[in-house]
């Protein structure tokens, strides 16, 4: 054969190379949960969501190669979890990862922002969460959607007028603190004691004192982990005895099995476990299945999270592009909305997800659903 020929011929399998698809290599994306500390069970209850999600992808080879998920302990502390961060993004090169708790999703925004790395957050409820950059985006309501859901109901409904707020020390925690001032009044409601405690306190018997000193008709809870824990339990032991309120932190099972949190309300982003949609009614049969209970939002959040990385990357496949954050974000804002578990779901142009919410009470059979609201 000629050099001529040689020439042309290479040119020719280059051309046809590169008109094929680019076969589809494995992809790992990162999580940051507590997996070690008082707050390891949440590590726990988010990673199996999306481990599950990451099976279900993986089994209908959505795309082509393997997904994997690098966990880091974050410990729920924003040191930790900064520390996590860099390694995910500068060790494994990860494109999108996953995050949880309010102070650790703020204190890694800025290496999300500066590497243009996409992070999801299925956990945190702080309200300034929404105002993190358009790399952070968040996949659950936030708090003060939820405060705005359960003051209402409480309120007209249950004819509850005097709350107190019980709040850790921490962005959470000053958040629903800055939303039930501004919502209470509005709703004919009166915040008539503001009480903080330290993220690391485990000992209320002060705090009920406090509580109990201003009469209220329901006590608006704001912690997580075993700190709600032990404020539920010594609140009862301590004589306060009016109801008890909080947000979805309470969806954990160690409350709702928990004596002393029997009829308790808290409030959760609207998810029908009975529907018959396909993706929703695949996560519920196979979480069933694998743990023997029933899921909670929490674990739905962070099966969404591992799900919507699958559906962006997948379009991004198609287009033959690589999968960035760059790409992810624009793709994102490209396809407005998913088929998750609970239904469709749209984001606002600041990657945050506005959803139907519902109240749920403590029953100790697994709780029930007594009110659901839209909000605004």
């Amino acid at each position: 054969m000629s050099i001529l020929k040689r020439i042309f011929a290479a040119a020719l399998m280059a051309g046809a190379v590169s008109a094929m698809p680019a076969h589809a290599a494995d992809v790992t994306i990162g999580a940051l949960f507590p997996m070690s500390g008082l707050n390891a069970s949440y590590g726990d209850i988010f990673s199996s969501g999306a481990n599950l999600a990451r099976d279900h992808i993986n089994a209908d080879n959505l795309l082509g190669g393997k997904l994997s998920i690098q966990y880091e302990d974050s410990q729920a502390l924003p040191q930790q979890g900064v520390i996590g961060m860099n390694k995910l993004v500068n060790v494994q090169k990860v494109p999108y990862v996953l995050s949880a708790f309010t102070g650790v999703s703020k204190a890694i925004s800025t290496v999300a922002g500066r590497t243009k790395t996409v992070a999801v957050n299925g956990g945190g409820v702080g309200p300034d969460l929404a105002e993190l950059g358009p790399y952070f985006w968040n996949i659950i309501p936030l708090a003060n959607y939820e405060v705005r859901a359960i003051i209402p109901y409480l309120v007209n409904e249950r004819k509850l007028k005097r709350f107190v707020l019980v709040y850790i020390d921490d962005p959470l925690g000053q958040a629903i603190r800055k939303e039930m001032e501004t919502s209470l009044p509005g709703a004919g409601g009166q915040l008539v004691e503001a009480l903080s405690v330290p993220a690391t306190a485990q000992q209320f018997g002060g705090i009920a004192a406090r509580v109990r000193a201003a009469n209220p008709d329901v006590v608006y809870i704001a912690s997580y982990g075993s700190q709600q824990l032990q404020i539920v339990k010594q609140f009862r032991d301590n004589g306060v005895k009016q109801l008890l309120a909080s947000y979805t932190a309470f969806s954990v099972p160690e409350i709702n099995t928990q004596p002393e949190a029997l009829g308790s309300l808290y409030t959760t982003q609207f998810m029908d476990w009975n529907s018959h949609d396909p993706v929703t009614k695949r996560f519920v049969d196979d979480y069933k299945k694998k743990y023997n209970k029933m899921p909670t939002a929490y674990i739905a959040n962070y099966y969404n999270a591992v799900r919507l990385f699958a559906l962006l990357a997948e379009q991004l496949q198609k287009k033959g592009k690589p999968v960035t954050g760059d790409n992810l974000l624009a793709q994102r804002i490209e396809s407005k909305s998913f088929d998750l578990v609970g239904g469709k779901v749209t984001f606002t142009d600041n990657g945050t997800v506005v959803m139907p919410m519902q109240i749920n009470e403590i029953d100790g059979k697994g709780g029930k659903i007594v009110s659901a609201a839209n909000t605004k």
